[in-house]
């Protein structure tokens, strides 16, 4: 199990307290104030699988759509 500050330390970006993190070729999204809050995306921003509610998702969706460019390589 890992620490919110090995994952904080460990994420590309963070806002407002969510964590992206790589993992390939997809990202992983932690609330790092709720850690059972997280969310699995593609490159491309697409919803692989969440624990997040409807609204928590658009917004993390909105931050990754706005900062994506900040995680490419």
């Amino acid at each position: 199990m890992y620490s919110i500050k090995e994952v904080a330390d460990a994420a590309e970006m963070i806002i407002n307290g969510y964590a992206f993190t790589k993992d390939g070729e997809n990202v992983r999204v932690l609330n790092l104030n709720n850690p059972h809050r997280a969310a699995y995306l593609s490159r491309m921003g697409e919803v692989l699988e969440t624990s997040m509610d409807d609204i928590e998702l658009e917004i993390v969706l909105e931050y990754y759509q706005k900062n994506r460019k900040y995680m490419e390589e």
